[in-house]
């Protein structure tokens, strides 16, 4: 089971009081009515998919309900970080990603 640090509560969380809600950092555009259909479509559903750093948001459904954003390693499903909204994230594509401090299991290895 995977374990989720919430910044506003401040605790480690089991995940299954946490819900994904997709990419972060995505800039709302200042003036929606000024978009042509493509950028607005783009805006709604075009997002990165990528291997390696992502920077998602989540939110803590079963605790405070508070948003906030993590940094999530797409290949390991490790999560390096979780920071308030309007913070910025310590781990970024530029910086080295921390190596995993255990192996990673094999699949239908029994824990």
């Amino acid at each position: 089971m995977l374990h989720i640090f919430c910044p506003h509560c401040g605790e480690l969380r089991s995940e299954e009081e946490f819900h994904a809600s997709g990419q972060a950092h995505i800039p709302r555009p200042l003036d929606p009515n000024s978009c042509t259909d493509a950028e607005w479509g783009d805006y709604l559903f075009f997002r990165d998919n990528p291997r390696g750093l992502h920077h998602e948001l989540w939110n803590h459904v079963a605790g405070c309900r508070q948003f906030f954003n993590a940094t999530r390693n797409t290949v390991t499903y490790e999560i390096l970080e979780t920071y308030r909204i309007g913070s910025q994230p310590q781990f970024t594509e530029q910086s080295p990603a921390p190596a995993p401090t255990t192996a990673p299991r094999e699949l239908g290895e029994k824990v």
